[in-house]
């Protein structure tokens, strides 16, 4: 009997891989239980992580796109890191003052006019919608496109008054966000300056601290992680440069109003993939309607020439699929994080998914290596870890 019981013991709880699963699983939402309980003694954890992240974030980005013309020179032609780096903040500090004297005027000078006229652009076009609604041949839709319009007015209305409100009941807060943003802006170029610096040393100093039969694997899981969110910075910040490129050389030939304006907006919202252009495209369509219908067949003319440029030609040699995505499932990230987190969800969701996707795809392999739920023919991982382990021991002896 009690053999019996052993093993049906391990063949229903110890052996079974469905049984196994649901331990862990429930092991996981017991940890999330616990964390739930003691969130209050979490909470100076936030605040610390909520005040050092913006600036590290930012230092982060702009790291990714100055290491590679760093590591150029130091390659290259032997300069030293730090001279390259000081001379790249030179150049970005010369390119901050351009933009101030030169391109912040023209583009505050558009959206204050924007801003000013954009009540009687919005009425126009509420006019022209419901003229065009007016056209028998569209009278089996009408009923449909005007409650639609009611409700698109009512809701605009509703986030109009509710922006206006918060922003009042805010009001005591704008000294503590305007000194946010400015202790941001002036910290970030001092963790630039040393992960510029010493930004390769980061990975072996983490490694040390691992047992060292895990340091070659936990490097390796370093490095693809900085990989995948190179890739994605450079790429996104390049695409969405480019963009804004594009949108401007267009509109300013079209003669769109507020054109320079509509571009940076463009190149922003790129940063949103497969919906942000679209977004920042409807304002356009909006003032182009009503200035005129030869304004309007320019300006989608001018987006189908970008997003052919863009989709054939930009994308495919900045970007790439080096995120290895499949486009459901970034659209699916995209909805699930921006409904987490909002508008910084759907920026940072999809390099989240790529981090989370590596570690859970190591912890897959190194666990199919040394569970015995699979053979070892089918798991090439656990060969490559035995072999190590057994170079490893023979060293040892």
């Amino acid at each position: 009997m009690g053999s019996r019981h052993q093993n049906w013991f391990q063949r229903w709880f110890l052996s079974n891989r469905f049984s196994i699963a649901m331990i862990n699983l429930l092991l996981f939402f017991l940890v999330l239980l616990v964390f739930n309980k003691i969130s209050f003694m979490l909470n100076p954890v936030w605040s610390f992580i909520s005040a050092v992240l913006p600036p590290i974030v930012l230092a982060v980005v702009q790291f990714y796109l100055m290491e590679p013309v760093v590591d150029f020179f130091q390659e290259k032609f032997k300069i030293p890191r730090v001279v390259t780096i000081v001379v790249l903040f030179l150049l970005v500090v010369l390119a901050l003052v351009w933009v101030i004297n030169s391109l912040i005027p023209v583009i505050q000078n558009q959206i204050n006019q924007l801003l000013k006229n954009w009540p009687s652009i919005w009425d126009g076009s509420v006019k022209a919608v419901r003229k065009m609604l007016r056209d028998p041949r569209l009278y089996s839709v009408k009923s449909n496109l005007q409650q639609m319009l009611t409700n698109f007015q009512k809701t605009l209305a509703k986030s109009s008054q509710t922006a206006i409100n918060s922003a009042f009941t805010s009001l005591s807060s704008a000294v503590s966000v305007v000194t946010a943003i400015g202790t941001t802006l002036l910290t970030a170029p001092f963790i630039l300056f040393f992960l510029l610096k010493d930004g390769k040393k980061f990975g072996p100093f983490l490694t040390k601290y691992m047992p060292e039969q895990w340091q070659d694997s936990f490097g390796n899981l370093l490095h693809e992680m900085n990989e995948a969110i190179s890739s994605y910075v450079r790429g996104q910040i390049t695409v969405a440069f480019c963009v804004g490129v594009m949108f401007a050389i267009g509109y300013n030939i079209v003669g769109l109003p507020y054109g320079s304006v509509f571009a940076i907006l463009a190149g922003f919202m790129n940063l949103i993939p497969y919906f942000g252009t679209f977004i920042a495209f409807v304002p356009v369509l909006i003032v182009a309607t009503m200035t005129s219908l030869q304004m309007l067949f320019n300006v989608i003319i001018v987006f189908a020439i970008e997003q052919t440029i863009e989709s054939r030609l930009i994308s495919p040699l900045v970007v790439g699929n080096k995120m290895n995505m499949h486009p459901i499932t970034t659209i699916l990230v995209l909805l699930g994080a921006g409904a987490v987190a909002g508008l910084w969800g759907v920026i940072f969701g999809i390099p989240a998914y790529a981090i989370l996707k590596i570690i859970v795809s190591r912890c897959y392999h190194y666990y199919r290596s040394v569970s015995e739920f699979y053979p070892e023919d089918s798991v090439p991982e656990a060969k490559v870890a035995k072999t190590g382990n057994n170079k490893q021991t023979s060293k040892q002896k």
